[in-house]
C-alpha cells in the first residue's frame, strides 16, 4: 500500500517542476521580448533628439555637416544603421547585467567553495539534517540541487526493498533531474549575447558600406572634388564599424565571463552530487554487506 501511494505521489514534484520551468520560460521570452522593443525605442528617441540635435551641426541644421569635433553629430550622421547598432548594444548591457544578477543568485548567500565543502563535512559526519538546514541558509541553484538529492538521500535511506545499486542510481537520477531544471533558468538569454556577438559587426559593416556608398554617390553628383565632404562622409560610415565591433566586442566578453561561470556553478554540482553518491555507498553499501554476513 505504502509503495503504491509512493508511486501514486512521485510524479506530482516533476510535473510541478515542468510547469513552474514552462512558466518560468514564457516569462523570459516575454522579458527578452520587451527589453529589445524598449532598447529600440530608446534608441531611436536619443537618435532623434539626443544625436540629431541641430546645435551640434553647421548653421543649426542636423541636415549640414557636423561642428568640428563634435562627435555627437558624426553618429548621426551614420544613418538609419545607428538606432539600430544602439538597440544591440543595450541589448548586450542590460541583459548582461540580468545575468549578472541571476548567477549571483544562484550561487546563493555565501561562496560555493565555502557551501560545498560544509556539505561534505556534514556527509562525512553522517550529519545529513545538518546538510539539509546548510541547503537552506544558502539558497540558490546548487543548494536547490544538493537539497533534491540529499532529500532522495535520506529516502533511500529508509527504503528497504530495494538493492544498493538502485538506490544510488536513484540519487544520481534525482540529482541530474534537478541539474537539468536549474541548468536552463542560468542558461537563459545568453543565446540573445552570443547572436548579438555575431552580427552587430556585420552589421556595422553594412552600415559603413551604405554611408560609403551614400558618400562618394554625394561626391559624383557635386561634380568637383571636395575634400573635406568627402572625409566627412568617410569618417560618418565608419562610426558604424567601430559601434558594431564594440558592440560584439562586449557580447563576447559578456558571454564568455557568464560560461565561465555558470561552468563553476555545474562543477560545484558535480562535485556535491559525487560527495553525496559516494557518502551514500560508503555507509549503506557497508551496512548491507554486514547484514548479509
Amino acid at each position: 500500500m505504502e509503495q503504491k501511494n509512493a508511486m501514486n505521489t512521485s510524479p506530482r514534484p516533476a510535473a510541478t517542476a515542468a510547469k513552474a520551468e514552462a512558466q518560468s520560460s514564457g516569462g523570459a521570452s516575454l522579458f527578452s521580448v520587451l527589453v529589445i522593443i524598449l532598447a529600440f525605442i530608446v534608441s531611436i528617441v536619443v537618435y532623434k533628439f539626443v544625436l540629431g540635435d541641430p546645435s551640434h551641426f553647421q548653421g543649426g541644421n542636423n541636415e549640414n555637416n557636423p561642428n568640428p569635433g563634435d562627435y555627437l553629430g558624426v553618429v548621426y550622421k551614420g544613418g538609419f544603421i545607428v538606432p539600430v547598432l544602439m538597440t544591440m548594444l543595450l541589448c548586450v548591457i542590460t541583459f548582461s547585467i540580468e545575468r549578472m544578477l541571476t548567477i549571483a543568485k544562484a550561487k546563493g548567500t555565501k561562496g560555493i567553495e565555502s557551501f560545498v565543502r560544509t556539505v561534505r563535512q556534514k556527509l562525512n559526519s553522517n550529519d545529513i539534517n545538518g546538510a539539509l538546514v546548510a541547503c537552506d541558509q544558502q539558497k540558490g541553484s546548487v543548494a536547490n540541487v544538493v537539497k533534491a538529492g540529499l532529500l532522495k538521500y535520506n529516502e533511500m535511506g529508509r527504503d528497504r526493498t530495494m538493492a544498493t545499486d538502485q538506490k544510488i542510481l536513484a540519487i544520481q537520477k534525482e540529482i541530474e533531474e534537478s541539474t537539468a531544471l536549474e541548468l536552463p533558468m542560468l542558461e537563459k538569454n545568453l543565446v540573445i549575447i552570443s547572436t548579438l556577438a555575431s552580427i552587430a559587426t556585420l552589421v556595422g559593416l553594412l552600415g559603413t558600406v551604405f554611408g560609403m556608398i551614400r558618400a562618394f554617390a554625394a561626391l559624383a553628383q557635386a561634380g568637383t572634388p571636395d575634400a573635406v565632404a568627402l572625409a566627412n562622409g568617410i569618417s560618418e560610415a565608419l562610426i558604424n564599424t567601430a559601434l558594431g565591433i564594440g558592440t560584439s566586442a562586449l557580447a563576447i566578453v559578456a558571454y564568455n565571463y557568464f560560461t565561465s561561470k555558470i561552468d563553476e556553478l555545474t562543477y560545484s554540482i558535480d562535485e556535491a552530487g559525487f560527495s553525496i553518491i559516494q557518502t551514500f555507498a560508503a555507509q549503506h553499501g557497508n551496512t548491507t554487506a554486514t547484514q548479509t554476513v
